[in-house]
């Protein structure tokens, strides 16, 4: 195992756990309904309707972001052996 394949190893780790981390930190949207039924609480102010929205559309891109970093990560550790190796 080269020391390029530790690295990316490492780096894929750490991105599968911020991964996890920004994925556990978004929003419910289907437990938000029913809390709102039960206790009658409301958004309808502005801030309250663009807050939600602004906050989870930056983590569905970080999360994107992280997913895609993570697919090309685990391509270059099982590309990187077929050139080394020769």
């Amino acid at each position: 195992m080269s020391l390029m394949e530790i690295i990316i190893g490492i780096l894929i780790l750490v991105l599968s756990i911020v991964t996890i981390i920004i994925c556990l930190s978004q929003e419910q949207k289907s437990q938000d309904s029913m809390t709102a039924a039960l206790t009658g609480a409301s958004a309808d102010s502005f801030y309250g309707k663009n807050e939600g929205r602004t906050k989870e559309a930056i983590l569905n891109k970080i999360t994107r972001t992280l997913s895609i970093l993570i697919f090309i990560a685990v391509l270059a550790v099982n590309i990187i052996p077929i050139f080394t190796d020769k």
